[in-house]
Parts: C-alpha cells; sequence; structure tokens
C-alpha cells in the first residue's frame, strides 16, 4: 500500500512540472506574437500617431523618455484597450491591446487639459488642413492608386477628425467651382458691352459738319472749342467793360473795345469750333486781350462789374424768351399754311372735275364697300397728296391687294378734287370709296354736342382771333390748337365710325401723315380680348401720361382717372366695330363732351377726348407696327423706323412742307408719283 502512494505521488509530482512548462512556453509564445501584431498595427497605422513622432526616429527616443519619466498612464496596473483597425486585405478587426504594448508615441491625457489643449490647436490644424490637401493632391495623382509608406514620404498628419477635414475639402472645391463661374461669367458680361459698344458705334452720325470723330457729342474733346469760347467770353467782356466807360465818358476807350468786339465777332463769324476759326482768329484774341487788359487797369470795379454783368444776362434771358415766343408762332403758322404747290395741285383737279365731266363717274367694285371678309381702311383728310401717298404705300406692300377697300372722307372743299384724283389715278386691284362729310345728314349739332360746340360763337372768336396780342401772352403751349381746321368735323368723325360704316366690323383707322412700310392684313388677325381700339402705347418713363393731357386739378378728372395711366396714340389704330356698338363708345364720348362745355377738362385737340372714351378699353399692339415722331423728333432709332409697319410725321414738321426733317423725308417721298402731269404742271417734285 505504501508503494503503490509513492508511486502515485511520484507521476503527480512529474504531470505537474510538465504543466507548468508548457504554459511557460505559451506565455513567452503569446508575448512574442502581442509584440509582432503590435509592431504590424504600428507599421500600418504611423498616420494616427501624434505629429511630432512621425518618422523620426530621435523622437520616438525622445517619447520613449517622456513616457519613462512622467507620460505613463497615472495608474501603474496594466489595462486592457480594445482597438479596432484594418489589415492588409482591408477587413475591418477588433483586438485587445495590453497598455504597456503601445508606443511612446501615445500620451495620456487628462479631461482638465482640454480646454488648454484647444486653445492651442487652431494653428496646429491650419498648418495640418494645408498638408492633407497636399497629401490629396498626391494621392489623386498616384500611378497605381495605393500608398506605400517607402516609395513616398510620410505628409505630417493632422490630429483633426477625418469627417471635418473631409468637409473642409468639399468647401474649398466649391469655392474654387464658384471662382471659376464668376470668371466665367464675367469674361461673358464683358464680351456682351464690346459687342454692343460695337454695335453703337455703327450707328452714330460721323457726317456732322466740321467733325471728323465717330464719337457723339458728349465724348468729343472738350478742349476742341477753347479758343471759340475764349474770344466770345472776350466779346461780353468787352461789352460790359465798354459801358461802363461810357458812363464815364471815356469816349476813347469806348470806341477802342467797340472795335475790337466787332472784329473778334467777324472773326467767329459761324464757326462752332476751334477748326472752323479763321488762320487770324489766334491774333485777334491776344489783341483782344491786349485791349480787355487796358480796360481793366482803368476800369474795374469788382462790385461795377458784377452789377453790369447781371443786367447783361437779365437782358439776354428777356430776349431769348421773346424770341422763343416768335419761334413758336412761326413754326405753327408755317406749319399751317398750305404751300402753293399743294394748293396748286386741289384747284387743278378740281377744275378738270367739272370741265371734263367727271360729276357722275363713279368708282367700280362698288360690291366690295361692305364685304366684311375684306380689309376696310378709314382715311379722313383734305390733303390730296398725303392720301394718295398712304393709299400707295399700303397697296405696295399688300399680299392680296385686290382685298382691300380704301373708304375716305374728305370735305365739301376737298371732294371733287379727292375724287378726280382716285379717279385717274386708281389704285390697281383695290377698292376705292370717297364721301363728303357734309353729306352726312345725320351729323347734326343736335347729335353731336362737339359740333354744336364748334358752330358757338364764343368757339368761333377763340379761334380765329388767335393771333391777336392778348392771345398770344397766353403762351405757346395751345397755340397749336388755335387753327381753324379743329373746325372742321374731319377731325372728330373718328369718334363715329359704327354711324359711317353701319355695316363692317371691324375697321382700320389711318391718319393722313403716315407712311406704310409692311402688309398690315395681320392686324384684322390680332385677338383684342373684348377691348374696342387697337393702338400702340406711347408712354414712356413719364411722358405721354393722361396727367399731361387731363386735368387732375377738376375732381371730374382726378375721381375717374390715373394720372400715371398710359397713353396711346391716334394714327394707326385697329376697331371692333361690334364691340363698340356694344358698349355705346359714342355715348361715352357724347358724355364727356358734354362734361367739358367750358373746355377745362382736357387740351384741346382729338387725342385727350379718346383717351378717355377708350379708357380701359385699348390694347396694346406691339411697337412695332407704329412708330411716332417723325414730324418733331430728328433722334428717333433709325432701326425702329426702317423695321416699322407704320411711320407717323405727327408733329409739324410734315413730310411735304419745307420744314420737314430732311432724314425722314424719303421714307415718305419714294410713295409720290412725281411723274404724274398734275404734279409736274404744279412743280411738286421730290
Amino acid at each position: 500500500m505504501t508503494t503503490r502512494w509513492r508511486r502515485f505521488f511520484k507521476l503527480l509530482i512529474l504531470c505537474v512540472f510538465l504543466a507548468t512548462t508548457q504554459i511557460s512556453h505559451a506565455g513567452a509564445d503569446l508575448s512574442d506574437t502581442r509584440t509582432i501584431r503590435k509592431r504590424e498595427q504600428k507599421s500600418y497605422w504611423s498616420l494616427y500617431d501624434c505629429p511630432q513622432c512621425v518618422g523620426k526616429k530621435a523622437r520616438q527616443e525622445q517619447g520613449h523618455m517622456k513616457s519613462a519619466s512622467g507620460s505613463s498612464p497615472p495608474d501603474e496596473k496594466d489595462i486592457d484597450i480594445i482597438v479596432t483597425y484594418t489589415d492588409t486585405s482591408g477587413s475591418v478587426r477588433i483586438r485587445t491591446v495590453k497598455s504597456r504594448d503601445l508606443s511612446a508615441s501615445w500620451i495620456w491625457r487628462s479631461p482638465t487639459d482640454e480646454n488648454t489643449d484647444h486653445q492651442n490647436s487652431s494653428q496646429a490644424l491650419e498648418e495640418s488642413f494645408q498638408t492633407d490637401v497636399r497629401f490629396g493632391d498626391n494621392v489623386e495623382h498616384s500611378t497605381d492608386g495605393h500608398l506605400l509608406g517607402r516609395e513616398m514620404p510620410q505628409p505630417q498628419t493632422s490630429t483633426m477628425n477625418p469627417v471635418k477635414l473631409k468637409r473642409r475639402l468639399l468647401r474649398q472645391q466649391r469655392r474654387d467651382l464658384r471662382t471659376a463661374k464668376l470668371i466665367r461669367q464675367d469674361k461673358e458680361i464683358d464680351n456682351q458691352l464690346q459687342a454692343a459698344a460695337i454695335e453703337r458705334t455703327r450707328e452714330l452720325d460721323t457726317t456732322v459738319k466740321g467733325r471728323y470723330s465717330i464719337w457723339r457729342i458728349e465724348y468729343q474733346n472738350p478742349n476742341s472749342d477753347s479758343t471759340l469760347k475764349l474770344m466770345r467770353d472776350q466779346i461780353i467782356m468787352a461789352k460790359a467793360y465798354a459801358s461802363i466807360a461810357k458812363a464815364n465818358n471815356e469816349t476813347g476807350l469806348y470806341d477802342s473795345l467797340m472795335q475790337s468786339s466787332r472784329e473778334s465777332q467777324h472773326a467767329i463769324g459761324d464757326a462752332r469750333s476751334d477748326a472752323e476759326l479763321q488762320p487770324s482768329a489766334l491774333d485777334r484774341a491776344k489783341a483782344m486781350g491786349h485791349t480787355l487788359s487796358i480796360a481793366k487797369d482803368q476800369l474795374y470795379d469788382c462790385l461795377v462789374v458784377a452789377r453790369k454783368l447781371r443786367a447783361m444776362l437779365q437782358s439776354t434771358e428777356a430776349n431769348v424768351n421773346l424770341l422763343k415766343k416768335k419761334s413758336a408762332f412761326l413754326i405753327q403758322l408755317a406749319a399751317k399754311i398750305v404751300p402753293k404747290p399743294l394748293h396748286c395741285l386741289p384747284l387743278q383737279l378740281t377744275t378738270d372735275y367739272y370741265l371734263q365731266g367727271f360729276q357722275n363717274s363713279g368708282f367700280p367694285n362698288k360690291d366690295k364697300l361692305e364685304d366684311t371678309s375684306l380689309f376696310h381702311y378709314a382715311i379722313f383728310s383734305d390733303n390730296v397728296l398725303a392720301t394718295s401717298v398712304v393709299v400707295n404705300s399700303t397697296l405696295v406692300h399688300a399680299k392680296e391687294p385686290e382685298k382691300h377697300v380704301f373708304h375716305i372722307v374728305t370735305d365739301k372743299l376737298n371732294f371733287a378734287a379727292m375724287k378726280m384724283w382716285f379717279l385717274v389715278n386708281p389704285p390697281v386691284g383695290a377698292a376705292i370709296q370717297v364721301e363728303n362729310v357734309d353729306d352726312f345728314t345725320w351729323l347734326n349739332s343736335s347729335y353731336c354736342p362737339v359740333l354744336r360746340q364748334l358752330e358757338s360763337a364764343r368757339m368761333k372768336e377763340y379761334y380765329f382771333k388767335a393771333n391777336q396780342a392778348s392771345s398770344l401772352s397766353v403762351g405757346s403751349d395751345n397755340l397749336k390748337y388755335r387753327n381753324p381746321k379743329y373746325l372742321s368735323m374731319l377731325n372728330h368723325l373718328r369718334f363715329y365710325l359704327p354711324e359711317v360704316y353701319p355695316k363692317l366690323d371691324k375697321i382700320l383707322f389711318l391718319d393722313d401723315d403716315i407712311v406704310v412700310q409692311k402688309d398690315l392684313t395681320p392686324l384684322w388677325s390680332v385677338n383684342l380680348r373684348g377691348m374696342v381700339n387697337g393702338a400702340v402705347e406711347t408712354c414712356k418713363e413719364s411722358f405721354h401720361r393722361f396727367d399731361k393731357y387731363l386735368n387732375f386739378s377738376n375732381p371730374k378728372i382726378s375721381e375717374n382717372f390715373h394720372p400715371n395711366a398710359c397713353g396711346w396714340a391716334f394714327g394707326m389704330n385697329v376697331f371692333d366695330l361690334k364691340e363698340w356698338r356694344k358698349q355705346d363708345i359714342t355715348g361715352i364720348y357724347h358724355h364727356w363732351q358734354d362734361l367739358n362745355e367750358d373746355r377745362t377738362l382736357w387740351k384741346l385737340g382729338t387725342l385727350p377726348p379718346g383717351l378717355i372714351t377708350f379708357n380701359n378699353l385699348t390694347y396694346p399692339l406691339e411697337r412695332s407696327w407704329h412708330v411716332l415722331g417723325l414730324g418733331y423728333d430728328p433722334a428717333l432709332n433709325q432701326t425702329a423706323i426702317e423695321n416699322a409697319a407704320v411711320v407717323h410725321y405727327n408733329g409739324n414738321y410734315k413730310p411735304w412742307l419745307d420744314l420737314a426733317i430732311a432724314k425722314y423725308k424719303s421714307y415718305w417721298s419714294r410713295y409720290v408719283m412725281f411723274d404724274n402731269s398734275y404734279l409736274q404742271l404744279c412743280n411738286i417734285s421730290g
């Protein structure tokens, strides 16, 4: 028994010894494996080390010393740390690492140090960001798409969160894209401005006398007339000193100043710039300067000279105002007086009308006069030549002349001449109707308020005494309306179109001072959207609005209309006669004419009552249909004129007068039949 127990204990001791030996070897292997794994992990994740230790052995050794001295964990116990990493195959791994196996670059921090570290980290983050941007560029330009520690130098790493770093990179990219976009836009705008400038230079008028620059007057050299201005100033000062010298009985000096003034004025002549001055002008200016210097030495007194110049200024202003009134009167007079050739034409036509027996002659195509499927025009005029131009220009551009019908109404004085002209010069294909306004028996003073007013003695006195001084003193604003032509119902007949043409549904009204440049048939297909009048609006900024024509100080006007409402123009108007009759437009016109018995609600003429009558009943047409201003504005856009369907010579400078603006006259004269025997007999030529 004893022997057995001895053997058993010996075997037990042997097993314990072997087991202890095996565990010791296994522990050593495990320690080696951990060290190797840790080194592998260290080689693959060097980017997570502190920026002071990457790729620098000396700093690693210094880190070991700091770790040994004061950077060790606060607790001497071995702490298990759970770490995640990515192996060489890209798989995510989780391992437990002992704190004693960490490298010296790992630093233990206390939560109380976070605030201090945060304050010192701003500059490091900025430097780290710049380094990471360069590092990202290197990644994008690498050939194989992988980073190898031995092939590329290790960049300085950042302690910034990778997500924040990515956001910052994206923000920088957006900034770059936005900058590039703005640069492109700036280049496009520059190109547009350059193209507009080039286009503008092509439209400039370079034919101004005495000018050799392509630029407008505001871009000319401001010193181009310096000598001319000097000489004019010298003349003014010479007259001032001459007046003072005469008051002081300095006869010799007075004569010298007046003589020098006349010579300087003669040297200037009609010059508008230094280039147009006579060669001796500069010498004349020097001589005048010497004379003024003598006068200044003898007569100069600041208060006296200032008083004299002020008196000269006031006198000049008074003269200018007087000349403006005279000029306005003379322009109105020249515009309203019929020139001799135009007076000759209706006389010759009327004479032949009765001598050759055309009283009983009629126009063909009478069946077209009331055909609503055709294109009808209304022209109310006493000017034979102007009416012929309207008809000719319309038919020249008409695609189907045989579908056009012209309804012409004139007065008794010109009826025979108007009818004779179109009998001997019938328009090809089109139908013509010529009527006398005095034959409209329904148009009488009991029905028409404006006719009742025109027949009153007070109205006749207003018109026929307009040439008296008392009337002229009122001003030139209403002078153009103080003309007996407004006594004619031709001017107001446009408000009675449904009564004149009771069987028509739509008609195009044309003034006699227009020229047609395109086919007008598309106007009949324009949808007026329930409106009565189709017209081109004329308001631009603050011009040609209701307050220009109506008296808004009167409550009858201010309570019914808006002062900034946009105006429009007579001259080319599409009228829906069916809608006109439905809404009783003529009744509205009569109502307001009755209210304006004393002529205080609006300015004279037919446009103001037209604005009132068709208020909120006018459909705006495209501006290219009707371009106005050729009778008063010499600065119209040439391209707009050439592209317009109708050009209108509204104003005093009618194309058949010598007052006409020269550069606009050709648009009208090209449709005048200058080879006609009647025009040649009356010496009417282009």
